[in-house]
């Protein structure tokens, strides 16, 4: 019994490897592998280490320590969070600086369609990235948060210090 639960764990693994890299190849498509560095300095760089060993372009813009860079999952978009409070959104191709909100954390949605945003008041944004506006404002926590996407990118799922678990339709 042991020897299958260990065969069912190994097949498990391959399998979902397998899968992670067939989606990342059929996003990346004939583009070179790019990633994207973020610094203490404020500034973040744009690689594509396949092309050269320089930085395709420095971004900047964030006044603070650049905590987080995030692809979006089809890789069009990037999203930073910096301790300045505010998350900008990059296009992931070029490196150009497309829009800025303030918020402390970030998360994208599974189809790159939706941006999630945290804010230090308690309340959460969905902002459509097609249009660069806000979708919906979802408010009702006191205290920070954690949040996550449902995996079909249909709801939130959010819990804060107020121990308040919501789950958010989209």
């Amino acid at each position: 019994m042991k020897e299958l639960k260990h065969c069912v764990k190994v097949f498990c693994k391959v399998f979902a490897s397998k899968v992670a890299l067939e989606r990342y190849n059929k996003m990346k498509g004939n583009a070179p592998e790019r990633l994207v560095s973020g610094s203490d300095d404020f500034t973040m760089f744009l690689w594509e280490p396949a092309v050269s060993k320089h930085p395709k372009t420095r971004m900047t813009g964030h006044q603070q320590l650049v905590d987080h860079v995030y692809f979006s999952p089809d890789g069009q978009w990037v999203a930073s969070a910096s301790f300045d409070k505010s998350v900008k959104l990059w296009n992931g191709t070029t490196g150009n600086l497309l829009l800025l909100f303030e918020a402390m954390l970030v998360l994208w949605s599974a189809n790159s369609r939706l941006l999630l945003s945290g804010s230090k008041d308690s309340t959460l944004k969905v902002w459509d990235i097609r249009t660069h506006k806000l979708k919906q404002d979802l408010r009702g926590h006191e205290d920070e948060l954690a949040v996550d996407w449902s995996p079909d990118g249909e709801k939130v799922a959010s819990g804060g210090r107020d121990r308040v678990l919501k789950l958010w339709m989209g």
